[in-house]
């Protein structure tokens, strides 16, 4: 199946296609090419895996594992091939035949592994991990569904399934004879060894799943270091639950991996959750120990061996578990196994909002997972008695317990059983340490560290947009490609007029492609000559997409009362999910449709503006998207926002941030210098400050451009039903706008004008852009992954030259 010449591809495809689909290549669906080739290139991979493998078994070094319940990938296609630098002959290879590589490239569908930045970062980093040779594999769950597919019917959101496995998934490997039996329910037997003195904890009648591992490599690009992406799936374990129908049993194995995020509103959800959390550490752990074991004779070096990255609180259940497997299956005490598993795991905190922080009712853990839940108590018993006896404060004792009213809190688990705590932005991790964590803070200090995220270029540049980078390479030279700190060369040409008019030429190109994209997917016209101005994001209040299309709202009043306005042509782009409970937002959702409706019905406004909501934003979407985009809109409520990833991408594609003062915005600023982007609002602190004494109405009634902007959705203006978006009207209003829409919206508007002004200009704008541009090397996922592993990790870089 090997093939390194354009002749050795074309005689192994041929053959691959007879031998897995019995065809010829003229027989052969489009789909039954596009899976040939994929498990041509996954030969190609695993053939590296095994080199990876062997060389880390030899030198028994040490290796790091991500812990996520999300990992975003993306189409894998076109990455992997130019990851291992057979895109082109590829490429030609097919067109022997006839076969068009874009035409197979469209027919892969993105992995159902994720919902938003959380999962995009994992993918980023596992991209950044390969190609800096370093050891480090993902864990997560094989979803049957991914989050949701969204349509828009009536301008509202439907949530139909994500059947992301309809054709298979022609990456991954299924390994049966690994799977990890993970236990749920029963109850602790509790017994006596008179020999040792100890007592013996035994998990009896419980509900068995077995969780069996599929495998996907993770291609580094320019070396065969090749990790693995290693994804669970539950199935019916032989040793079924004594009195229990099988058919109910497998039903509820079933609902484990379902779906992404089941709906956790309802008692069922919570607890499909709990065990999703669960299941997929229990294994991952499991997996670990038993391959430590091949090597190594005991536990007591694995965390010399292992480092755990716990990628937000979904995986903190690792720590009690780990404590388990070390006390009931290895007959460790527990002071050492403590210390052991305390120095494995790191946890990285993703959000500053306490209502995300994981909190799970005590009766719920303890039903599903008894002897867990045994662990964590004994875990709080001790954490809470070294806090009383180093400060004799009471009050601080239950601020900081991990069990506190009947819920176990899943951050304090993570930062008690960890060795390192990291925010992921500047801003952020300043938070965290000033206020949402500042008691441990105050209590251990030297666990706390900054790690800004990135992303990683190959897929967000280098790939997705070919014609910039051709652009860069000939200006700059080549090793950007591989070195992207050298993309600061950059610097020294911005003044060039003629780089300049090259770079726009290129923003309207990848506009076309953007455009030919949204015609041919969702029959939406956009003019390529107006600035496209995008928002994709989740859709959650604190991100502010309402501030965005109330101000659409103030233009569209102003279109119609004004005969002198005027405005640069500009189209508004919106890619967002909202969580299928969260009413709120999909009524945001719905209003953006409907005043996107409204303008498009209305010739006067049109001139002038567009709304587009794209439906089902997603990897391959944003992939478009990013690269064609002039002003990137990075407008949380300051302090709300952890990092951010998109303002990333957009940036590095020379799109200009307008943006608040929050997450990665605070250090993108500071970077490119504040007259190469556009902040506005206000700041963390002033928020913090004003919050005490805000009255949002008072906003609404001396600023007439508020009050108009908001009377129109309950004045019929954009639904024929007064009440369609009262719930939005009463957020601002009623319950006082909590995330401060008004109080920044005069901001906003400004901002929008000083863009406008700048855009009319095309030599100061693309001098922006390129500035943007060049500034962006701190922004790549490998220098946050350095970071990491000079910092947490101490993994060691592979020599490419010993994977042979």
């Amino acid at each position: 199946m090997f093939f390194d010449t354009k002749e050795s591809f074309k005689n192994a495809y041929i053959e691959a296609m007879q031998n897995n689909f019995g065809k010829s290549i003229e027989q052969a669906t489009d789909v039954e090419k596009f899976l040939t080739l994929v498990g041509m290139i996954k030969a190609h991979a695993n053939s590296n895996v095994y080199k990876t493998n062997n060389y880390l078994q030899k030198t028994s070094q040490k290796k790091m594992y991500y812990f996520s319940l999300e990992f975003l990938l993306g189409r894998l296609l076109t990455n992997n091939l130019m990851n291992l630098g057979l895109y082109k002959l590829v490429q030609s290879g097919l067109a022997d035949f006839g076969i068009d590589l874009n035409k197979l490239e469209d027919i892969e569908g993105d992995a159902g592994l994720g919902n938003g930045g959380l999962g995009r970062l994992a993918a980023c980093f596992l991209d950044s991990l390969a190609t800096l040779r370093l050891p480090g594999n993902g864990n997560t769950i094989r979803y049957q569904y991914g989050l949701f597919k969204q349509l828009i019917v009536n301008n509202e959101q439907v949530e139909v399934p994500d059947q992301w496995l309809r054709n298979g998934n022609g990456w991954e490997t299924r390994h049966p004879d690994e799977a990890v039996k993970v236990k749920f329910y029963g109850h602790v037997k509790v017994t006596m060894n008179y020999e040792t003195g100890r007592l013996n904890f035994e998990h009896v009648d419980a509900q068995e799943v077995l969780a069996v591992p599929y495998d996907m490599p993770v291609v580094g690009a320019n070396t065969n270091c090749t990790n693995i992406l290693r994804m669970w799936s539950a199935e019916a374990s032989d040793n079924l639950p004594a009195n229990q129908d099988f058919i109910k049993y497998l039903n509820e194995v079933n609902q484990i991996c379902l779906n992404v995020y089941p709906d956790d509103s309802t008692v069922e959800g919570k607890y499909i959750r709990i065990k999703q959390e669960y299941f997929f550490i229990a294994a991952g752990l499991g997996s670990i120990v038993k391959n430590h074991l091949q090597k190594n004779p005991s536990l007591d070096n694995l965390a010399d061996k292992v480092c755990i990255q716990l990628n937000d609180t979904h995986p903190a259940m690792s720590i009690a578990e780990l404590m388990r497997i070390m006390l009931d299956d290895y007959g460790y005490e527990w002071d050492k196994a403590w210390s052991i598993v305390s120095k494995v795991f790191a946890y990285t905190n993703h959000t500053v909002m306490s209502e995300a922080l994981e909190k799970w009712p005590v009766e719920y853990i303890r039903t599903l997972l008894p002897r867990v839940y045994s662990i964590i108590e004994e875990i709080d018993r001790r954490f809470r008695e070294t806090v009383f006896e180093k400060s004799h404060d009471r009050d601080l004792v239950e601020r900081m317990a991990i069990i506190h009213d009947n819920q176990v809190r899943m951050a304090h688990l993570s930062i008690v059983g960890s060795f390192s705590v990291n925010g992921v932005a500047k801003l952020h991790t300043q938070i965290l340490v000033d206020d949402l964590f500042r008691d441990f803070f105050n209590f251990m200090p030297e666990k706390f560290n900054n790690k800004t995220n990135g992303i990683t270029q190959r897929r967000w540049l280098l790939y997705s947009n070919p014609e910039l980078t051709e652009l860069l390479t000939k200006k700059i030279g080549p090793e950007f490609q591989t070195d992207f700190s050298q993309i600061e060369k950059l610097l020294q040409f911005v003044d060039d007029k003629k780089l300049q008019k090259d770079f726009m030429k290129v923003k309207y190109t990848r506009k076309l492609e953007l455009c030919r994209f949204l015609k041919d997917n969702y029959n939406i016209d956009v003019d390529p000559n107006s600035i496209f101005d995008t928002q994709a994001k989740r859709l959650h209040a604190y991100k502010r997409q309402l501030m965005n299309i109330l101000h659409v709202i103030y233009l569209y009043h102003r279109i119609k009362t004004e005969p002198n306005f005027t405005m640069p042509k500009t189209t508004f782009l919106f890619g967002a999910k909202a969580a299928p409970a969260y009413v709120l937002a999909k009524k945001i959702i719905k209003l953006i449709n409907c005043v996107a409706q409204k303008i498009d019905n209305d010739p006067q406004a049109a001139k002038f503006i567009k709304v587009v909501f794209i439906p089902n934003y997603r990897v391959t979407v944003a992939e478009y998207l990013m690269n064609a985009s002039d002003v990137s809109e990075q407008i949380s409520t300051a302090g709300k926002e952890a990092s951010g990833t998109g303002n990333m991408k957009f940036m590095m594609n020379g799109a200009i941030t307008l943006g608040t003062m929050d997450g990665a915005n605070v250090e993108i600023s500071e970077r490119v210098g504040m007259e190469n982007c556009e902040i506005f609002g206000l700041r963390a602190n002033e928020i913090e400050d004003l919050r005490s004494h805000y009255v949002s109405v008072d906003y609404y009634k001396n600023d007439p451009r508020i009050m108009q902007a908001v009377n129109s959705l309950i004045d019929r203006t954009f639904s024929p039903e007064a009440d369609d978006f009262i719930d939005i009207y009463n957020d601002l209003i009623i319950r006082n706008d909590e995330y401060f829409v008004l109080a920044d919206f005069a901001a906003y508007v400004k901002a929008h004008e000083h863009i406008n002004e700048l855009y009319s200009d095309p030599s100061v704008w693309a001098r922006l852009c390129l500035v943007n541009i060049a500034k962006s090397a701190y922004f790549s996922s490998d220098r946050t992954i350095k970071d990491y592993v000079k910092d947490i990790w101490h993994i060691k870089q592979i020599d490419n030259s010993d994977l042979h």
